[in-house]
């Protein structure tokens, strides 16, 4: 484990995130300590909390308290009713959070759940996601989102745009860079010295030959080629139907897949509560938990911590894989 510990930017504090910060924090206690980013106010009544002035105090008390580093918020948290007044704070916690691991304080960011619609009512928040923003925090980088769960990592190669525009969107240049961030981030950050990429069709049956669209033949089998060429492990593309069963998982490390729906279904039917939200790209470390801001159950106490713990435990494995 890194010698820094792991940052949790709270997310939005009407929702589950501060529920399932502190039931993460009953799971890892020491084992796996972390430090949670915001206001303490918003923490579910009883947590033990001991309140530090840098994350690295986390590692000598999370035994016995969260270790939470205050950031004030303007008002109370509601439970599964975000107020537009503290969605600035939102966003300035998200902000802190990626200056803390740029330094070194944090070995990597763990983002709990945001709601994007109430971030643009509350303070015109001008990104599609969470993974939109930290690419523009890191200056514009080029990134991919990767969702990880035992057995199965998935790439969407566009995210969060509506299915009629993604034939449009999904281009080579898009596919090109989806293969190439994937193979560089598993390589350094799972430690995976060549991995094996496999690229789902946008057509059904991969368009069975231009039977079921042309994608496939125009652009994406030229483009796979010269993916090849270069030295990646890369295959496709191939008909989506059939990629997710376990022999066909078991080919590959990664499956690119053309938009958001294509990737997410599988993951999310295989492993509801443990898929954790990578970006790969990015020059620090971060993951989430694969599930938004649940307001439908937000302070009733019954919210699952096990996509969360998944997510900071695989920070922390990527954070000091990266450091080594």
């Amino acid at each position: 484990m890194s010698l820094a510990p792991v940052i949790l930017s709270c997310g939005d504090p009407s929702g589950i995130g501060p529920e399932i910060a502190a039931k993460a924090w009953e799971t890892l206690g020491a084992s796996l300590p972390f430090v949670w980013l915001g206001d303490p106010a918003h923490l579910p009544r009883g947590t033990r909390v001991r309140e530090i002035a840098e994350p690295a105090e986390a590692l000598s008390h999370a035994g016995a308290a969260l270790p939470v580093l205050p950031h004030a918020f303007p008002e109370a948290a509601l439970p599964g009713q975000p107020d537009p007044a503290n969605a600035r704070a939102v966003i300035d916690v998200i902000a802190r959070g990626v200056d803390l691991v740029m330094r070194g304080e944090g070995s990597a960011l763990c983002t709990a759940p945001i709601h994007k619609k109430a971030l643009k009512d509350g303070a015109g928040f001008a990104f599609p996601g969470h993974t939109e923003y930290l690419a523009h925090l890191a200056g514009g980088a080029k990134v991919v989102m990767m969702l990880a769960a035992p057995g199965l990592r998935v790439v969407p190669a566009t995210i969060h745009i509506a299915l009629h525009d993604v034939p449009a969107a999904f281009t080579p240049e898009v596919l090109r860079d989806a293969v190439r961030i994937t193979a560089e981030g598993l390589a350094r950050d799972f430690g995976l010295e060549n991995p094996r990429l496999a690229v789902a069709g946008l057509n059904p049956h991969a368009g069975e030959g231009g039977a079921m669209g042309h994608e496939e033949q125009d652009w994406m089998i030229p483009t796979i080629e010269s993916l090849r060429a270069e030295g990646y492990a890369v295959t496709g593309p191939l008909p989506a139907d059939t990629m997710f069963h376990a022999a066909a998982r078991a080919r590959y490390d990664a499956a690119i897949c053309a938009y958001h729906d294509q990737a997410l279904i599988p993951i999310k039917t295989l492993a509801f509560d443990e898929g954790v939200n990578v970006t790969l790209g990015l020059p620090f470390v971060r993951t989430s938990p694969d599930h938004g801001t649940a307001y439908d159950i937000a302070g009733r106490g019954v919210a699952n911590p096990s996509s969360l713990i998944a997510a900071l435990k695989l920070a922390a494995q990527m954070g000091a894989a990266r450091r080594g």
